[in-house]
């Protein structure tokens, strides 16, 4: 038995959970609402505000998306209560962030600034403090997009190991390599 899958959801105040007989998961709460379409082999069950979702046979099919739906419905339940979070912040020289509603301009030391739209999904917002580095802020009730979108920033200047240049999220640990030495004698 799979024990992500196995695992109970307990729902929030506020959150409702409903679905179709395909199997069309809406998770609503205070922060909006969620559609994820689920297996339509798995069966749900709502008792007492705990959800939990269970599997017709012992197939590998069956059991690897037992767990992988269980967490997904899981994430919708904290989204839509809690939202997700996602920091980043910039390590360089002349690096620079701003943003205009939901265009990000960055500047990375290449030649031109860089010009991002994020989804309407996802809030945007840019710090930029003196003595700190700037940061981009993105909120969201949808973990996968935010996700998404954070990586898709962030692969537009990777953290290099040698000086820590680039977007790395806050907390993030950069394995740092040591420069070359001087030559022989």
């Amino acid at each position: 038995m799979s024990r992500i899958g196995k695992a109970i959801i307990r729902l929030p105040e506020k959150v409702e959970v409903s679905w179709t007989k395909g199997n069309l998961v809406t998770v609503k709460g205070p922060k909006g609402q969620l559609n994820q379409q689920i297996d339509p082999d798995l069966s749900i069950n709502l008792e007492d505000g705990v959800l939990s979702l269970s599997r017709p046979t012992d197939q590998k099919r069956h059991r690897s998306v037992h767990g992988l739906y269980r967490a997904l419905l899981n994430n919708m339940v904290i989204g839509v209560s809690e939202g997700y979070e996602r920091q980043m912040e910039l390590n360089g020289v002349g690096y620079r962030v701003t943003n205009t509603n939901q265009m990000l301009e960055l500047a990375l030391g290449y030649s031109h600034p860089i010009h991002f739209a994020l989804p309407a999904e996802v809030a945007l917002e840019t710090l930029t403090e003196k003595g700190s580095p700037p940061k981009i802020i993105l909120k969201s009730i949808d973990k996968q997009l935010i996700g998404q979108v954070a990586a898709k920033i962030r692969a537009m200047r990777k953290p290099e190991p040698y000086k820590g240049k680039g977007i790395k999220f806050v907390g993030e640990i950069i394995r740092r390599k040591a420069g070359k030495t001087s030559g022989k004698k």
